[in-house]
């Protein structure tokens, strides 16, 4: 037996109305660790081939063995599906508590397949989950249904995870919401639970950290790991560092200024002047009022904001991270800070990605400024009173909102523009132009979710955050880094860590954290051959789904149209040449995993 795991996984049969506790197969949780991997490995074993919005499709909620410890930035869950949005597998992640406290309630997974016959919710409580009624709550935005469940069970100890509007509207970029305002955002699972009439899971349990299977190790371990967050040359350092003062919105006036910004639907490189103005130094002068964070995290990189003037004066709402107020910022060329914040506290309760509802908005703006709505209501560049009630329009489906609720890809086919969608296997990129950050650019072409930054956080490396560097405007080498980082993000991914760990923290840290909870021994290099194989674990499925050769691609604006501000000036991306590269590291033909491949990671 693993340390750090309860050994639990509820298998909730919604048509049958069943519940089942199975164990987890050893042999899986040794070569996929936890979350993200062992939630697609779940997922392959039930089937590429079945259709998102089928019963048949699995809804998994999954721990990793570090989740609800007291390692640092723990409070992690990943929601793996197959994706509504892309046709491929997708797993979105989700901070707050409702991660760790389903590991004080004795599961390190719930996974769901069926529909049921009316909407429902799942109450897990001491080891015990029950499928109760929720049809009173269907129809409620997230903060209601929130309300409901604090009334019903008191407040204390209680997580919630909820899908809104969006969700049970089968809006293709619906996602999954906990604490009001965290949300497991890209790939469209919160549709998923929609097509389950699945409308919430609802969590009490009191704290009870996991103990590790090598205590004295795991001080040592924790030490360390610990003492590279505070360490005040890496931006996690907490109340000094880049990261925790300004949350992740630090980044808005860097990546403007280096001509890495995409806006008006990647027209442009940079939003210029107008950057600071939803900046997250500007949300910390202007409408900052508080600092929250998630279980067992030091860095508190949310931001807690209230508007303070115009129509949506006294919002209070959390929070304007930089793919948000760029998604529905410089994407749609609005520069209100107040708007951008009441359309993300939109999202938050309707339960759907920014991310992918600002570039729905700026391919319809672009199809606007071309005269190609053919006979659709125009959208204005920047007109932020039409988009917040278009964003309602689309939560329900309502008129023009029933095309924009398909996503970015699928709005562009409709209008007979696909080239005008940003997008790589049907997922709206995030705010990075991969003409001013080049790895970027093969990073998501081969996300096995769709276009993605968190895959492979290249600007790390390209931007100067982390010890490794490398030059943003050179193509040479990012194959090889995108794979490298491809694997350390899915190792930390199933323990299952932040992301923003990795700022600080590295295989080494990993690695002797994961052996002293778990009692395994652990090296770098069984960090990065676990990564790598749940990486190919990934492209098999997608590989099976029917996603082969051509699939990693980018949109012909940034491989042919080159930039034309800010420091990228006069670059496009040079994908086929870092694609090459990065086929010959991973031993990938043209997009497709090799057998061979696969019986060296012990895949197959």
């Amino acid at each position: 037996m693993l340390g750090g795991f309860a050994n639990c996984i509820a298998h909730v049969d919604l048509t049958a109305g069943t519940v089942e506790y199975r164990p987890i197969p050893e042999d899986w949780a040794r070569l996929y660790i936890g979350a993200r991997g062992l939630g697609v490995r779940y997922l392959l074993e039930n089937g590429p081939e079945v259709e998102p919005f089928s019963p048949e499709n699995m809804l998994c909620f999954m721990n990793g063995p570090l989740t609800g410890t007291d390692a640092n930035m723990s409070g992690r869950q990943a929601v793996v599906t197959k994706s509504p949005l892309t046709g491929t597998v997708t797993d979105s992640h989700i901070g707050g508590w409702s991660a760790a406290r389903l590991r004080w309630a004795g599961f390190d997974g719930i996974i769901v397949t069926g529909k049921a016959s009316e909407p429902v919710y799942l109450y897990i409580e001491n080891g015990t989950l029950e499928i109760r009624k929720a049809g009173e709550l269907w129809g409620q935005g997230i903060h209601a249904t929130m309300a409901v469940f604090k009334e019903r069970y008191g407040e204390k100890d209680l997580s919630v995870l909820a899908i809104g509007p969006a969700g049970e509207n089968l809006i293709r970029y619906a996602g999954w919401v906990n604490e009001n305002d965290r949300a497991a955002g890209r790939g469209g699972t919160g549709a998923v639970g929609g097509s389950k009439n699945l409308k919430a899971l609802v969590i009490k349990a009191e704290k009870a950290i996991p103990k590790a299977a090598d205590r004295d190790a795991w001080k040592a371990a924790h030490k360390r790991a610990l003492g590279a967050i505070m360490d005040e040359q890496f931006i996690t350092s907490p109340r000094k560092g880049g990261l925790s003062v300004y949350g992740t919105n630090v980044l808005m006036n860097i990546t403007s200024t280096i001509g890495a910004l995409p806006a008006k639907n990647s027209q442009l490189t940079s939003f210029g002047e107008r950057a600071e103005l939803i900046s997250g130094e500007y949300v910390n002068e202007h409408i900052l009022v508080d600092n929250p964070t998630c279980h067992a995290c030091p860095v508190a990189c949310k931001k807690e904001v209230e508007v303070k003037e115009g129509p949506w004066k006294g919002l209070r709402m959390e929070s304007v991270e930089y793919e948000p107020a760029w998604a529905l910022g410089a994407n749609c060329d609005n520069s209100d800070i107040n708007s951008i914040a009441k359309l993300i506290d939109q999202c938050n309760d309707y339960g759907m990605d920014p991310i992918e509802l600002g570039n729905v908005f700026s391919v319809y703006m672009e199809l606007s400024q071309r005269g190609a709505t053919n006979g659709g209501g125009p959208l204005a560049w920047g007109d932020k009173m039409v988009m917040v009630e278009w964003a309602a329009k689309i939560a329900q489906r309502e008129g023009v909102g029933d095309v924009l609720a398909e996503g970015t890809a699928r709005v562009a086919a409709h209008f007979g523009h696909p080239e005008l969608s940003m997008t790589v296997k049907g997922q709206a990129i995030p705010a990075y132009d991969p003409r001013g950050l080049k790895g970027m650019g093969i990073a998501y072409a081969t996300s096995n979710r769709g276009a993605c930054h968190l895959r492979a956080y290249t600007p790390a490396v390209e931007l100067g955050v982390i010890p490794l560097k490398a030059d943003p405007l050179e193509w040479k080498g990012k194959g090889e880094l995108t794979k490298l980082l491809q694997d350390l993000h899915a190792f930390s991914d199933s323990l299952d860590l932040c992301k923003f760990s990795a700022f600080a923290e590295g295989a080494e840290e990993y690695a002797q954290q994961y052996a002293a909870y778990t009692g395994v021994p652990f090296t770098v290099e069984d960090v990065l051959r676990t990564g790598e194989r749940i990486y190919n674990l990934e492209r098999r499925f997608n590989n099976l789904a029917g996603i082969g050769e051509g699939s990693d691609y980018l949109p012909e604006r940034f491989t042919k149209e080159p930039s034309t501000l800010g420091g990228s000036k006069g670059h496009v991306c040079e994908l086929d040449l870092m694609l090459a590269e990065y086929y010959t590291a991973r031993g990938w033909v043209n997009g497709i995993v090799p057998e061979s491949k696969l019986q060296e990671l012990e895949v197959v």
